[in-house]
């Protein structure tokens, strides 16, 4: 019988498995991958630490310096593997949670090989990387090019001499066609006009930002995330994309072909490739179990500071990584909120 369990040892596993062992609270961390580094370790080849948007700093970790051209997914790997090691953290790898479970007043997690484990509390640091989402458009099974999602993106060459439609109004559309368009040509769609962020992007306007992807999980609607409402910002090292027309973006297509889009006007565009640019959602299926869903989709959590990543619906949950926490920033507050929630969850179970 642990005291807690947290499923997922990202960034916000991390920070709340250090939070949790600086408290006292005896816990282990349940990892899905075979190896360290949450899931920058999936990311693509291309993506360097010159790319990322920033890596806040693990509790009590300085985040090494990156010169530049290090691979995100060697470099932040390494530095969440350090890190593990040098706290001696308590992580069992890799174990892929299917549900948790309410057992006569014990929460249960069962593993999908069969394992169980039982505990008091349970901080849920799974994020968002395995649920990629994927829109449905008409005739997309019948492309006979390549379509991928993000979390499948290979390195920048390997459409080197193909027309590649990109979809999606996120950060990853941004960077994409940063690295092909001036490689090969490329094709940009969204559903809504873009927004692009002017001006300065300081401390006040992160913190509103945050706050208005906050104000939806505390309503128990689905979260968005934080580029949602921050707007789009070209880096240096996109201006070359820009220059060769990258980001003259076009609405919508009407469907798909065997070999390209039809536009709602009939027009035919050929493309080879797809990159389906379009996001992930929060992997918390596991939690299906314990109905915490609010009406309106989402998993309300508490409308103060310390019970920011508590379950409204069930108290013994805490989500970290989750809405306006699913940054490496938010996370490590977020993680060390969860600890704190944790702790004082268990006070009448210790007092008893």
């Amino acid at each position: 019988m642990w005291d807690s369990i947290v499923i997922g040892a990202g960034q916000a596993g991390l920070s709340t498995s250090f939070h949790l062992r600086r408290l006292g609270v005896p816990h282990v961390v349940l990892d899905a991958n075979p190896h360290p580094g949450g899931a920058w370790q999936h990311r693509w080849d291309a993506l360097t630490m010159a790319d990322v948007n920033g890596i806040a700093d693990l509790p009590n970790a300085p985040l090494p310096p990156a010169d530049g051209p290090e691979r995100a997914n060697v470099f932040v790997p390494g530095y969440f593997s350090d890190y593990e090691r040098h706290h001696d953290l308590p992580v069992e790898r890799p174990v892929v949670v299917r549900a948790v479970l309410d057992d006569g007043g014990v929460l249960r997690v069962e593993s999908k090989d069969g394992r169980t484990w039982h505990s008091r509390t349970l901080v849920n640091a799974t994020g968002t990387w395995r649920r990629p989402f994927l829109p449905h458009y008409p005739g997309r099974e019948s492309f006979r090019g390549e379509q991928l999602h993000t979390s499948e993106f290979p390195a920048p060459e390997h459409f080197r001499g193909k027309r590649v439609l990109v979809v999606g109004g996120g950060i990853s559309a941004v960077q994409f066609l940063g690295l092909l368009r001036p490689i090969t040509d490329t094709v940009w769609v969204t559903r809504r006009e873009p927004v692009w962020h002017t001006g300065e992007f300081d401390e006040q306007a992160g913190r509103e930002a945050v706050a208005r992807v906050e104000e939806r999980v505390r309503r128990g609607l689905p979260p968005r995330s934080v580029v949602s409402v921050t707007g789009l910002l070209l880096r240096p090292q996109e201006q070359e994309a820009a220059r060769l027309g990258a980001y003259e973006r076009r609405p919508m297509f009407e469907r798909i072909e065997p070999d390209g889009v039809r536009w709602a006007g009939g027009t035919f565009e050929p493309v080879d490739a797809i990159i389906w640019a379009t996001g992930f959602r929060p992997d918390v299926e596991q939690l299906a179990p314990l109905h915490l869903r609010s009406p309106w989709g989402g998993i309300q959590l508490g409308d103060t500071l310390a019970t920011s990543t508590t379950a409204v619906a069930d108290p013994r949950i805490q989500l970290v990584g989750y809405g306006p926490s699913a940054s490496t920033i938010g996370a490590n507050r977020a993680g060390r909120v969860a600890a704190r929630a944790v702790a004082r969850q268990l006070e009448p179970a210790q007092a008893s």
